[in-house]
């Protein structure tokens, strides 16, 4: 019954102030520069039609507002990240981070791997400014993402079917550090 209720005056004081428009930020990348560690048929359904739906879900009002802003939100911070595939590592500031809170950047994707495989089902994983992983479970927004990955199916399912592991162990080879750099600058 709270729940409603602060709902309930959210979107009263919405309707009061005017409600603010989202965008979906554009591709860093051609979606068919992202293969092979995520294909144009998974970039145009993820990122196309799925977090284009939480956009428009949110500018239209329809279905609950929270979970569409904060499904766009995620999804924005996660597609903004990408490069094209590479040998990427983590350098300068984000290097020296990383290396402070797991020692190398190998520990790092070790941890991750492990945090991600705790998720009971979908959700996402991230890297905090406080240099501790962390999960989300659903769609909520969070004030401190440095890094962060999508566990959800829609993510991994069509290039690499049940091995979510491999989909882990390749996502590192499209994150532009200096995008991660940039924001870890924010907040220093």
């Amino acid at each position: 019954m709270e729940n409603q209720i602060r709902s309930l005056i959210t979107v009263i004081k919405e309707a009061e102030l005017g409600r603010e428009k989202l965008t979906q930020n554009k591709l860093p990348v051609k979606k068919a520069d992202l293969e092979p560690i995520l294909s144009e048929e998974t970039i145009n359904y993820h990122f196309g039609k799925l977090a284009k739906g939480y956009v428009d879900r949110y500018n239209s009002n329809e279905g609950d507002s929270d979970f569409n802003k904060a499904g766009a939100v995620l999804h924005n911070i996660y597609f903004g990240q990408f490069i094209t595939p590479g040998n990427y590592k983590p350098f300068g500031a984000t290097e020296n981070f990383i290396n402070k809170h797991f020692d190398s950047f190998d520990k790092l994707k070790d941890e991750f791997e492990k945090t991600a495989m705790s998720i009971q089902g979908s959700g996402w994983v991230y890297l905090s400014y406080s240099g501790k992983l962390k999960t989300i479970k659903n769609h909520q927004i969070k004030n401190d993402i440095l890094l962060l990955i999508d566990w959800w199916e829609h993510a991994w399912a069509l290039d690499y079917q049940a091995d979510k592991v491999k989909y882990l162990k390749n996502i590192w080879r499209i994150i532009n550090w200096s995008v991660i750099n940039n924001r870890l600058s924010t907040q220093i």
